[in-house]
């Protein structure tokens, strides 16, 4: 790279007609081609880097009846969202100790120091120093010092002292600094919205758990019903081989039958253990039990829930907030790339004492020494390092743009997923509840024909086994409806606070 300064163009303008009135003619117009490739290079500067046309957005969510309703549920707080204290406790609790969030509130701070660098980087640099060194310079040396400004004669072993001020000052001539200060106080704000999406993320992770964790009580506690009429179930088949109304092979089915929903009740007790244990590290806590409040059969899915409008869900989400800053940020690094190929100017000055030995140091006005330096340079030739930059900029501009457009996207499709899903699984735990009530009653039936001897007793192990499985899978299915509510509730943008 060669860079030039304002004293050199000044000199070699001034030369220039030197060397025309000795008739070099050639000379004069090498140096008019090199002055006017010199101030060229320095306009040159690379384009501009544009974005592709982005598709509009949907104006309604197509899973919405009421698309007219502005309202939203993402409006909530999650305190007033969540109705159950023992899950909001759980989550205040993550909130303060999870260790994901106390990362993300770091990587906030992070972002601000870098907000703090680049505005330094527009004012002043001053320094306070005292320097000292020792030169002998060479009998043929063209350069050496060999008496003081006041006509005192300086042996060859000089040294040389100066306490003082030093300051030096880029001046931003074309925003560049500034464009800099710019990327780094959009990425402050795409780091709280990263720290808001952790919150999200969060929130949603720790109402899921806990409604795992109340699912997996109640198919213990539905297991543990259907062990005892098993059980009893086992009695009775014993009492009627001894009287001869049943054989051996019925006795070992019953009994198959007790031994499948005590496994089943070890299983899901392992899925407790695990479910807690990953609920105590979200909030930041070694494994201890979990208080649990209303059961998952007391706990309600609303009715009815409002999604809001897609302009409301992408003015709310963090990703899409992120995404966008994300983006503001590239631009700007991209114009400051671009000013970087042209003329940075340079203000250098120093004030101190000086002097060739420390006792005449503190003796002013003889020591006061002073200097300003003014520096115009810019780049000519092999700017490799300024079109890398540049060329990285652009790449990560485009890619900002792109990870915009699937930020928005990914909340269409997460936000319309969860609308129908809760709809559709709505109507299959109802279905699931009447085929609940329906194979209890098979259950009821099936044992009074067994003791009156109008069914035999696979008749009655399959209908046991129906019930079971028919308890356990509405059981799910209700669990389905809260973890898609929670997670709608995240993806519309609920769930994050503000922090001062």
């Amino acid at each position: 790279m060669f860079v030039y300064s304002s004293g050199f163009l000044r000199s070699f303008l001034r030369f220039l007609p030197r060397l025309a009135g000795r008739g070099g003619g050639l000379a004069l117009l090498t140096g008019a081609l090199l002055t006017g490739a010199l101030l060229g290079g320095c306009t040159a500067v690379a384009p501009p880097v544009a974005s592709p046309r982005a598709t509009a957005s949907p104006s309604t969510f197509t899973a919405v009846a009421n698309a007219a309703d502005t309202a939203s549920v993402a409006q909530l707080s999650w305190r007033q969202f969540f109705a159950d204290s023992a899950l909001v406790a759980l989550i205040d609790t993550a909130l303060r100790a999870n260790p994901d969030q106390l990362i993300a509130v770091q990587r906030v701070e992070e972002a601000r120091a870098g907000l703090v660098a680049a505005r330094g980087a527009l004012l002043p640099i001053v320094s306070a120093g005292a320097t000292g060194s020792f030169d002998r310079f060479a009998d043929y040396a063209a350069l050496g010092q060999t008496s003081t400004n006041d006509g005192r004669e300086l042996p060859n072993g000089v040294p040389n002292f100066f306490l003082g001020l030093r300051s030096s000052w880029e001046i931003d001539l074309w925003g560049k600094l500034r464009q800099r200060r710019q990327a780094a106080f959009a990425r402050v704000l795409a780091s709280e919205q990263g720290r808001r999406l952790v919150q999200t993320a969060l929130v949603a992770q720790v109402a899921s758990l806990y409604y795992e964790l109340l699912t997996y009580d109640n198919q213990l506690a539905v297991l543990g019903k259907n062990r005892a009429l098993q059980e009893r179930a086992v009695e009775i088949v014993k009492l009627q081989k001894l009287g001869g109304r049943a054989t051996e092979l019925a006795v070992q089915q019953f009994i198959a039958q007790l031994l499948r929903t005590r496994s089943l009740q070890v299983e899901a007790e392992q899925r407790i253990v695990a479910t807690e244990n990953t609920l105590n590290r979200l909030l930041g806590r070694y494994p201890q039990a979990i208080r649990r409040g209303r059961a998952l059969t007391a706990q309600t899915v609303p009715a009815a829930v409002s999604a809001g409008l897609p302009s409301a869900m992408l003015l709310r989400r963090p990703d899409v907030q992120q995404a966008e800053l994300e983006l503001v940020a590239s631009r700007a690094d991209v114009a400051a790339a671009r000013a970087a190929f042209l003329p940075s100017l340079t203000l250098a000055s120093y004030l101190g004492v000086n002097s060739y030995t420390p006792a005449l140091l503190l003796q002013t006005p003889g020591s006061l020494t002073l200097g300003l330096l003014g520096d115009l340079s810019a780049p000519l030739l092999n700017r490799s390092l300024f079109r890398a930059n540049y060329r990285r900029a652009a790449a990560q501009q485009q890619a900002a743009y792109w990870n915009h457009q699937k930020a928005i996207q990914t909340g269409f499709e997460e936000v319309t997923t969860d609308l129908r899903g809760l709809e559709n699984y709505r109507r299959a735990a109802d279905l699931r509840q009447q085929e609940v009530a329906a194979l209890t009653q098979a259950v009821a039936v099936s044992n009074k024909l067994y003791s009156a001897s109008y069914a035999n007793y696979l008749e009655v192990v399959t209908a046991q086994r129906s019930v079971l499985d028919a308890e356990l899978n509405l059981t799910a299915a209700r669990r389905q409806q809260f973890l898609l509510l929670i997670d709608l509730y995240r993806a519309l943008g609920g769930g994050w606070t503000r922090q001062p």
